[in-house]
């Protein structure tokens, strides 16, 4: 028998549209690049690159 999903409930109105957001930061020792990534709403997505 094949499983069934099951979708979970959730009051749409309260969920944000989120924005992966990748930054490169270079090291200060090294000078190598790593990439810094994080989930953030929409609106925040230029907050954050300013940072």
């Amino acid at each position: 028998m094949a499983k069934k999903v099951v979708a979970t409930l959730q009051d749409k109105s309260k969920l944000k549209n989120y924005s992966k957001v990748v930054k490169a930061v270079k090291s200060p020792k090294t000078g190598a690049y790593t990439f810094k990534e994080e989930m953030v709403p929409v609106e925040l997505v230029k907050d954050v690159l300013k940072a």
